[in-house]
């Protein structure tokens, strides 16, 4: 059985080893188009801050990994799928025939619309050749601008002012981290970081980024303000790498089409991790949710199924954990409510302490949470378990810090 997975990040790699378990004969051939090893994009932010080298990213740290398991890597870009050949051409020009082919390539980083977007000093922050342009130039006392605040920009942001940056971030939204967090629980998160000395302007963008005298670049912004900076980075959001597979009959709306078995409208294709539109776990439709966790198990379940298993995803549920600079928040399932559902809110801004749980009927659905870090499992345990909570939830909407006590109360019940 050949065995071909386009993307080495998490989901390739994770994939790659999982039909190497379940298949100790299969030939398996693991296609990156970066001139490194396999890395992990989450842990550029720890390179940022010098707590780890560049080989503290790689996601296997033996470099005899992937030989020792007889899994080939190709160093090129997939430019081509041919599913009725079943065969990849890639920018070698390569062509890798097939019986299995899982699409793990993941995501690549908007380019927003504004003039001077392509000034020397502007960079995404994506790749480990991005970190190494910003470690050279966000040094100590450098004034930086950074455009986007959402779960990926809050990282970056936390390793910039470490770095000991003079920073401004601008968010389009109302609220830092808009896609995961509540009106409530996104300014608080504002309010920390500008204790922090991070200035945030929410409900702006960037108009234009034009050069000045000595390097630096002027940043104009919607609200009418104009920020002096030596570097800019650009955090706007992502995209899923799709535009390859244009002819190959595969389906592909936001992302591409998965059924439960991470299996594509092509039944020899599979796909896995951000790039996929795979089915929510509350929703029962597709839905892009780009994040780790799901990437992993999304990656389990296709290898098991490639390799001839018969496995299912439950669905693609919301699991979003931040610190920034030492808060941390968590946000699960339906985070923002349910249609015709029930919620209880708990605001103590003083101590930057906040918790929001969300119910359908008497099941948790989705839980917001900042300054709490003890037993925060327990509310994706309820959420991902639907445990019916019967009397628990009158208890909870009364007194919603009461949750770990419930889980426990819930699941001696179900027992």
């Amino acid at each position: 059985m050949k065995h071909v997975i386009i993307g080495n990040g998490p989901a390739g790699v994770v994939a790659a080893e999982a039909l190497r378990r379940a298949d100790p004969a299969a030939e398996i051939v693991l296609v990156g188009d970066e001139n490194e090893p396999p890395y992990s994009r989450m842990a550029i932010p720890y390179l940022l801050t010098g707590n780890i080298g560049e080989a503290g990213t790689y996601l296997r740290k033996d470099a005899g990994h992937y030989e020792h398991l007889g899994i080939r890597l190709v160093r090129a870009r997939a430019e081509k799928v041919d599913s009725k050949a079943r065969s990849v051409t890639l920018s070698n020009k390569e062509k890798l025939p097939y019986d299995r082919l899982l699409i793990a390539t993941g995501s690549h980083p908007l380019q927003p619309r504004i003039p001077g977007i392509d000034l020397p000093n502007v960079h995404p922050c994506w790749t480990l050749a991005d970190a190494r342009e910003i470690a050279a130039k966000a040094k100590k006392g450098a004034r930086v601008v950074q455009l986007g605040a959402g779960f990926i920009g809050s990282i970056i942001l936390q390793a910039l002012a470490e770095r000991g940056v003079k920073l401004c971030v601008v968010e389009m939204g109302d609220r830092m981290v808009p896609r995961m967090m509540t009106e409530k629980a996104g300014n608080l998160i504002r309010l920390w970081v500008e204790e922090k000395g991070v200035a945030v302007h929410v409900n702006a963008r960037a108009e234009a980024i034009t050069s000045v005298k000595g390097g630096a670049m002027q940043v104009k912004l919607s609200n009418g303000q104009s920020i002096e900076c030596d570097l800019l980075i650009s955090a706007a959001g992502v995209r899923p790498n799709i535009a390859f597979l244009e002819g190959s009959g595969v389906k592909v709306g936001d992302g591409i089409l998965v059924n439960e078995r991470m299996q594509t409208s092509v039944p020899e294709i599979y796909a896995a991790g951000d790039v996929t539109e795979a089915t929510g776990f509350h929703s029962g439709k597709p839905e892009l949710n780009a994040i780790q966790p799901n990437a992993a198990d999304q990656a389990r379940v296709a290898a098991a199924n490639m390799s001839g298993a018969q496995t299912a995803m439950q669905g693609s549920l919301a699991i979003n954990v931040l610190d920034t600079l030492g808060l941390v928040s968590t946000s699960f399932g339906q985070w923002e409510g349910a249609k015709g559902g029930e919620g209880v809110e708990l605001v103590d801004e003083a101590n930057f302490r906040y918790l929001s749980l969300q119910f359908k009927d008497d099941v948790l659905v989705g839980a917001t949470s900042i300054g709490w870090t003890n037993h925060v499992g327990a509310l994706r345990g309820l959420i991902q378990g639907r445990v019916h909570l019967g009397d628990w939830k009158a208890r909870l909407l009364a007194d919603p810090t009461q949750f770990m006590t419930a889980y426990l109360g819930a699941a001696q019940k179900a027992a």
